[in-house]
Order: structure tokens, then C-alpha cells, then sequence
């Protein structure tokens, strides 16, 4: 049997999930997709875990997009089902009540970029490249690159980044808001992205649930109804165990221990 395309480890309360086929530049095989779904489900059900970091073997790429070797043999209507499951594998990573963070270790392009994108929060290696280069290959980005990339940086940036087919450093990635951190030069990306999320694997998971809620359903409302939903999220946080916990703690000057509960 073939080895799996993604290799599990378990830090403490962060999952670190590799896509581990750096000979085809960890790019997002059938097998791959279907993977991270199962992953996810997993993940998402086992209290053990509170963050999901993802990342790819290597230091070349985090993920390529498209396994187009696995394409070449495809018709049509296999393309579409293939796009397909970026809907239903990375839907469930994209809902996530449990943060999910991408760890760029290298090239982030097409679907690779756009599963970035997915991810709550993105930390790139300093060598690391993004972009979204399908117009310039007759198509258009095909897992959710023209939703989500609009969201994160404005309508512009989004059109310029497609339409020019750019890609970008690192550095530049920082400054457009595409990545939320840049780690050190000659630090493990991986290492440095479990680091910075400490205070989420430490966390009061109910509320960063709450509050990936309430954000997530900005983007689909008015603020009027936003406001309104955003009490909702609030009130699963009020009624649970560890916001009286956090009060004790700081009552008695010490760190809370979150439960989850």
C-alpha cells in the first residue's frame, strides 16, 4: 500500500498535519483531499485537540495546487468532480470552531494558496512565494481563491493579485495582510507558528469558538444583524465553565485552566 499523503503529529493540544509529497511539490491529490477531510472530521471531534496547524514536507513548498500529472488523464466532467471536493473536504476544515493555522514552509500557489486561505491564520517562512497564477494558465482559481481572497485583502488587491497572475514575497505577503506573521530567518516555520499560537492551544476553546462564529458570519450580513449574531455567539461564552474559571484566575493572580466546558 502506498504511505499516506499526509503525515499526523500531536504537539501538546495543536495537531500538525504535513502533506507529505514533496516529489510532486505537496500538491492536492484526489487522496490528499479526501484526507484532510477525514482529518478534519477526526480533529474536530476529539477534544485533545484544540489548533490544527498545517504545513508541507520540505522546505521547497507548503503546496503547489493541483496535482496536474493526476489531471492529465482526466476528462471534463472528473475536472468538476475533482473541484468539487474542495468544496465538501475543505468545508469542514473552513468551518473549524477550532483555529486552524497555515504554516508556509515554501511555495504556496493556485490551490495551495487557496487552501491557505481556508486556514484561519497564515505564518510564512521568509523564502516562501504566493499567488494565484490560474488566469495566466486559461482558467481561474477553483477553490474558493475569488471568495476568500477578496475578504482578506479588498476587492483590488484581490483583482490585481489574479488578473496579473502576481506572485509575491513573503515580505509582501505581510504587508497586503495575505499572512499574519513572517517567522524569523533560520527558524522552522512549523516551530515558530506552534509557538506563536501558545495562547490559542492554552486558550478558553468555547470562546475562540464563539468568536471564529461571530466573525465567520460577518462577511454574509449587515452589521445591524452582525451585531445581532455576534450576542448569540456571546452568550455560548457567558454561560460556560471556563469564563467563570478565568475570572477565578484572575482573581487569584494565577493562569486560568481552560476546560472547554
Amino acid at each position: 500500500m502506498s504511505k499516506a499523503p499526509i503525515s499526523v503529529e500531536q504537539r501538546g493540544a495543536v495537531a500538525i498535519w504535513t502533506i507529505d509529497r514533496p516529489e510532486r511539490m505537496n500538491s492536492l491529490s484526489r487522496d490528499t483531499l479526501l484526507q484532510l477531510g477525514a482529518l478534519t472530521r477526526e480533529a474536530l471531534a476529539n477534544p485533545a485537540v484544540r489548533a490544527i496547524v498545517i504545513t508541507g514536507a520540505g522546505d521547497k513548498a507548503f503546496c503547489g495546487g493541483a496535482d496536474l500529472k493526476e489531471r492529465q488523464g482526466m476528462t471534463e466532467n472528473d475536472v468538476r468532480v475533482q473541484v468539487e471536493l474542495y468544496r465538501s473536504e475543505l468545508g469542514p476544515l473552513d468551518r473549524s470552531p477550532k483555529p486552524v493555522i497555515a504554516a508556509i514552509n515554501g511555495v504556496a500557489l493556485g490551490g495551495g494558496l487557496e487552501l491557505a486561505l481556508v486556514c484561519d491564520l497564515r505564518v510564512a517562512a521568509p523564502h516562501a512565494v504566493l499567488g494565484l497564477p490560474e488566469t495566466s494558465l486559461g482558467i481561474i482559481p477553483g477553490a474558493g481563491g475569488t471568495q476568500r481572497l477578496p475578504r482578506l485583502v479588498g476587492e483590488a488587491r484581490a483583482k490585481e493579485m489574479i488578473l496579473l497572475a502576481r506572485r509575491m514575497s513573503a515580505t509582501e505577503a505581510l504587508a497586503w495582510g495575505v499572512v499574519n506573521r513572517v517567522s524569523p530567518e533560520g527558524t522552522s516555520v512549523v516551530d515558530d507558528a506552534v509557538a506563536w499560537i501558545e495562547p490559542i492551544a492554552n486558550g478558553a476553546p468555547i470562546a475562540q469558538a464563539a468568536a471564529l462564529e461571530a466573525i465567520d458570519r460577518a462577511h454574509a450580513t449587515s452589521l445591524e444583524v452582525g451585531l445581532e449574531l455576534e450576542k448569540v455567539s456571546y452568550d455560548k461564552v457567558l454561560v460556560s465553565e471556563d469564563r467563570k474559571e478565568a475570572l477565578a484566575a484572575f482573581a487569584e493572580k494565577r493562569r486560568p485552566a481552560f476546560k472547554g466546558r
